[in-house]
């Protein structure tokens, strides 16, 4: 059977034209492997990303190494990757500590990460929601002064392991919070995969009747229970055009033991190619960079276009 002509290109109608993917794979996907990958093959992971036409590419996070040690070599790191050209490089921080660190090294694209529930704020930061934002403010301020675009993550939007349901109302003042201190992007999480495409379109609508615009938003979706690219789907249709994923399906969460893999990048341009939609990303330099860190990390990827393109290649 051929593939080369596939997908077959059939547009629907309703749905933008082009998605910028935001990949996660370096950070958020390398955070939760058990052991540290070496700085130099996480600079070369990035480069390969990029060079498959990926345009946003989170590179590390200055968490203190006590938290996230998978992560240590973000000073070593970042100077490795940062002259990329055509690239953002966004960087988490995670206090004013941590920024002080990522703008030394030039950093101009800064996350922070916020909860929308008590529960994960106390297991991932160790305070209370509002506590979090309070620390949030000045070094969202700080990084906006010093030029740098600012995203606000938002864990937790759709469900939480010890809370169960999670209101909309909660996720959207945490929403409207990160916004009102200068976020410049919000990034809704589905950290333990559980939402669903009607609970997706809901918590966008009201985002919006908050004063948030939906090109403010992005989604970023695990794929717990299958349900990754329907839900990104149902965002795409509300007029969201940016997408987090994980090249090869890497990633999960180390304080959310149910939250499995990211959506992997190669999973969403394939449905994205499909639908006419313009990534500006080469499926197959993508897979063969998934490949290739998958053969580093020494086990295959658990993304299926990874595995139908790759063995399609034997």
């Amino acid at each position: 059977m051929s593939t080369e002509r596939l997908p077959m290109v059939v547009p629907a109608s309703g749905l933008p034209d082009r998605v910028r993917i935001y990949e996660v794979g370096a950070r958020d996907g390398l955070q939760n492997e058990k052991g540290a990958v070496p700085t130099d093959v996480k600079a070369e992971f990035i480069r390969r990303l990029a060079d498959a036409g990926l345009t946003t590419v989170e590179a590390t996070s200055f968490v203190h190494p006590k938290w996230v040690p998978q992560l240590a070599d973000a000073e070593q790191l970042f100077p490795q990757v940062r002259d990329l050209p055509g690239v953002e490089l966004p960087v988490l921080v995670p206090n004013q500590r941590g920024l002080d660190r990522a703008l030394a090294l030039g950093a101009d694209r800064i996350a922070v990460f916020a909860s929308a529930t008590e529960s994960f704020a106390k297991a991932n930061l160790n305070r209370t929601v509002d506590e979090s934002l309070a620390v949030f403010e000045p070094v969202v301020r700080q990084a906006r002064d010093a030029g740098a675009r600012v995203r606000g993550y938002v864990s937790m939007c759709f469900g939480d392991p010890w809370e169960g349901a999670v209101p909309l109302h909660q996720v959207a003042h945490v929403c409207t919070a990160l916004r009102n201190m200068g976020c410049d992007e919000l990034s809704l999480g589905d950290t333990i995969g559980v939402a669903t495409p009607g609970h997706v379109q809901e918590l966008l609508n009201l985002l919006n009747e908050e004063g948030v615009p939906t090109d403010e938003i992005g989604v970023h979706f695990h794929d717990t229970y299958g349900q990754a690219l329907a839900n990104t789907y149902a965002a795409l249709e509300h007029g969201v055009t940016t997408v987090d994923a994980s090249a090869g399906g890497l990633g999960g969460c180390p304080y959310a033991k149910s939250a499995t893999g990211n959506l992997a990048t190669e999973d969403l341009v394939w449905m994205l190619h499909g639908l006419g939609i313009e990534t500006g990303v080469d499926l197959d330099r993508l897979t063969a960079t998934s490949v290739w860190m998958a053969d580093r990390l020494d086990r295959p990827s658990p993304s299926r276009t990874v595995r139908a393109l790759s063995h399609k290649d034997q």
